[in-house]
């Protein structure tokens, strides 16, 4: 549990955090509230020109201030908008017609999230599904194989060309059938915590549209809230990806206290909404992962409370399988999810089990008409 010196300090920050974020989006560019990935999925279907150039520079700052001060959110919501925003003004600047320009965002929103995750296949395939719920976008594919694996180049160049997970149980091996078992009941957790997400984030977001005043009374109040629930459980602050590290190994998990690893994917999902769904800046891309991370750190840690048959020594392929299932339903954009969880964890051995837990997520999401993504057509 955390000894945190001066606690008063944590709601604090987080509060200022999403006040100064707030002021600055009101102030300068009220389209950057939220994930942003709506509004760039939006801007394909729509006007792929209409992305306004201080959209990105504002987006770039509120995001940092959200996420830099504890609020619960990722870094890839902001850069589908900021690299969108990019190929909206070439858009403009190059005078391209409306065909181009909409194969143009979504290569900037596929090409944006591959690099910041070091997941240049997946982001290529993002690029074609995120677009639409059922549909794949086959035009998106091939010049997103280019400009994904230019934008990783590039990114590695500065920050390095290492799984953003290390390498997460790339030993593990399916040596008898019935263990897959697991992963039609991780399947099944998977896409009912991802339901819930999506739910309780637009339900955020619709009782904050009607307070009055809300675009910087809204996220400040959460940004408070969200400190406060850090004191408790401090897995929730910021973006959270060092505690899924923490969970890919057996050592890290037994670390984190019990009723945490059960409690969080439920309290990341309250937090990313209180920081996000009220119109604090920041992604939700990341916090889906993070919660689908800890659905599967929770099922493995009650199967080897209980000593059930069939679970891993380690935890790492839940983990995994988890994040995949988890965001890629609700995402629609599973096969997309698949792969860049693969690439960022460099465990390439999953997929057996994975694409079941997947496949049962999608099927069962597909049912539901629910979407993270409102904008998709």
């Amino acid at each position: 549990s955390p000894h945190y010196q001066r606690p008063w300090a944590l709601p604090l920050v987080t509060t200022a955090g999403a006040l100064a974020s707030a002021l600055l989006v009101a102030k300068f560019a009220p389209e950057a509230s939220g994930h942003g990935t709506d509004s760039a999925i939006e801007a394909i279907h729509t006007d792929p020109r209409h992305i306004r150039t201080r959209v990105v520079l504002v987006k770039l700052v509120s995001s940092a201030l959200t996420i830099g001060s504890g609020g619960s959110a990722g870094r890839e919501g902001p850069t589908a908008q900021i690299s969108a925003g990019f190929a909206s003004l070439l858009t403009r600047r190059l005078h391209l017609s409306d065909a181009d320009g909409r194969i143009l965002v979504s290569l900037g929103v596929g090409a944006g999230i591959g690099a910041i995750f070091g997941a240049p296949l997946g982001g290529a395939v993002l690029a074609a599904s995120i677009i639409y719920r059922e549909d794949l976008e086959y035009r998106v594919l091939y010049p997103g194989f280019v400009t994904s694996a230019t934008a990783y180049a590039v990114f590695g160049t500065f920050l390095g060309f290492d799984p953003m997970f290390g390498y997460v149980d790339a030993e593990y091996r399916f040596e008898s059938p019935w263990p897959l078992l697991w992963f039609v009941l991780l399947g099944i957790v998977a896409a009912a915590v991802g339901y819930l997400f999506a739910r309780v984030f637009y339900a955020t977001e619709a009782l904050t549209a009607r307070v009055p005043g809300a675009s910087v009374l809204a996220p400040t109040m959460g940004g408070l809230l969200v400190g406060l629930m850090g004191l408790a459980i401090p897995q929730v602050l910021s973006s959270g990806y060092g505690w899924v590290q923490l969970a890919t190994t057996k050592t890290g998990l037994l670390t984190i206290p019990l009723w945490i690893v059960l409690i969080l994917p439920i309290a990341k999902i309250v937090a990313t909404s209180l920081s996000i769904g009220t119109g604090g800046s920041g992604g939700i891309f990341g916090p889906g992962i993070v919660i689908g991370a800890f659905v599967g750190a929770a099922v493995w840690r009650l199967g080897e409370i209980f000593h059930l048959p069939g679970v891993p020594d380690s935890p790492g392929i839940f983990v995994v399988v988890g994040m995949m299932a988890c965001f890629g339903s609700v995402a629609h954009a599973p096969l997309a999810i698949l792969i860049m969880v693969a690439e960022m964890t460099g465990s390439f051995s999953v997929v057996p089990g994975a694409i079941i837990a997947v496949g049962i997520a999608s099927l069962l999401m597909h049912r539901t008409k629910v979407s993270i993504y409102r904008s998709q057509r």
